[in-house]
């Protein structure tokens, strides 16, 4: 019953990003803007900025913890995590889940049972990241078939 809600609440999702996408679209065609702007930028910045987005996102294990989360908008367990990460380490996963709850992607809750309970939730910034990286894998999948 749960993954029948996850199943319909990722569609939701993707359905929405790409309605979003077509907006975007339409309303660059409308304007007939041909290229990206980032005119008044500053070079520099901008690469320190993709530098350090990409450190981020392109650490092992990094999208494998945010994929799960953005199919639910119920907090995930830590047990979850580990169950579907096969091949990576507990002091990987750890260590994945730090740097993103200290970039202010995740939100950490800890309950004092025995044993132990671990949940984590997207942050709204994490949100925005996740729907950023959905808009470019339909990108690549739009592309990819050319």
């Amino acid at each position: 019953m749960e993954k029948q809600k996850d199943i319909a609440s990722s569609n939701i999702k993707e359905n929405i990003i790409s309605k979003d996408i077509t907006k975007i679209t339409i309303l660059q065609q409308e304007k007939k803007i041909e290229s990206c702007n980032f005119q008044g930028y500053d070079v520099d910045d901008l690469m320190k900025e993709t530098t350090q987005l990409r450190k981020l996102i392109t650490k092992r294990g990094t999208l494998e913890i945010l994929i799960p989360l953005c199919c639910t908008t119920n907090p995930v367990r830590y047990l979850t995590f580990r169950k579907s990460m096969k091949g990576f380490s507990s002091k990987t996963l750890a260590i994945r889940l730090k740097e993103l709850e200290k970039n202010g992607i995740l939100s950490r809750k800890s309950f004092n049972e025995i044993p132990p309970r671990v949940e984590y939730k997207l942050t709204s910034k994490g949100q925005e990241l996740i729907e950023s990286i959905i808009s470019l894998l339909l990108w690549m999948k739009k592309w990819s078939s050319s």
